[in-house]
C-alpha cells in the first residue's frame, strides 16, 4: 500500500481486534503478575506465622489499624487466600492461552488479507499491458 492511500475498513477491523486481543492480553499479565505477589507475601506471612507459638499474639491487618486475632484463625485464613489465589492464576493462564491463540490466528488472518489470493497462489499481476 502506498503511503497516499487509505486502510480499507475491512482491514481496520481485523487491526482494531488485534490491538484489543493485545491490550486484553497485557490486562490479563498484569493481573496475574499481581496474583503472583500476593500469593509470594501470602507464603510468606503464613511461614512466619506458622513459626509462631500457639501461645503468641498475633495480629491481623484490617485496613489501616491491626486486629488481635488467633494463630489457628489467621493460619486458616491465609491458606484460603492462598487457595483462592492458585484457583484465579489458573483461571488466569488458561485465558493467557487463549488470548495468544486468538491473537496468531488474528495475525494471519491479517497477514492473509495484506497479500490477498494472487499472493497465495504465488501468481503476479502483469501491469505492462
Amino acid at each position: 500500500m502506498s503511503a497516499g492511500e487509505q486502510i480499507p475498513p475491512w482491514l481496520q477491523e481485523q487491526v482494531g481486534r488485534l490491538q484489543q486481543l493485545q491490550q486484553n492480553l497485557q490486562s490479563i499479565m498484569v493481573q496475574k503478575q499481581h496474583l503472583e505477589t500476593e500469593q509470594l507475601e501470602t507464603e510468606r506471612a503464613l511461614e512466619t506465622l506458622k513459626k509462631a507459638s500457639d501461645s503468641d499474639t498475633v495480629y491481623k491487618a484490617a485496613g489501616s489499624i491491626l486486629v488481635k486475632s488467633t494463630k489457628t484463625t489467621l493460619v486458616s485464613e491465609l491458606e484460603e487466600k492462598k487457595e483462592l489465589a492458585n484457583t484465579r492464576l489458573t483461571v488466569l493462564a488458561k485465558q493467557e492461552v487463549r488470548l495468544k491463540e486468538n491473537l496468531k490466528e488474528a495475525e494471519a488472518k491479517i497477514r492473509e488479507m495484506l497479500h490477498g489470493p494472487a499472493a497465495q497462489t504465488g501468481q503476479k499481476t502483469d501491469t505492462s499491458k
